[in-house]
């Protein structure tokens, strides 16, 4: 008989331990990873909102593995440097791609 619950314990432990491994998006990131990414797209797009200069452009931010890409249109190479700038200074930012288009 303890044979048995013991058995038991043992299967439903492995049954929970495969299923938190198999916890992946199709990208194979975990969900923290997912979580990490949306907190510094957050912070970024909080930073370029609160920015008298960027508060008035509408500025798209994806993240994926810390890496930022930035897109939108703007009217100044000064501004869309400037975007850049302000995404670095995120902390978990890795890297920016700025895709933003200067329109005159």
């Amino acid at each position: 008989m303890k044979n048995i619950k013991t058995l038991t314990a043992l299967t439903v432990f492995l049954c929970f331990f495969f299923a938190l491994c198999s916890c992946q998006t199709p990208a194979g990131r975990t969900a923290g990873q997912v979580v990490d990414d949306a907190t510094i797209t957050t912070k970024v797009k909080t930073k370029l909102l609160r920015d008298s200069i960027m508060s008035g452009f509408a500025i798209s931010v994806q993240t994926f593995e810390g890496e930022v890409t930035l897109t939108g249109a703007v009217t100044s190479e000064e501004i869309k440097q400037r975007a850049t700038r302000l995404a670095n200074s995120v902390l978990g930012v890795q890297k920016v791609h700025n895709l933003i288009k200067v329109k005159k």
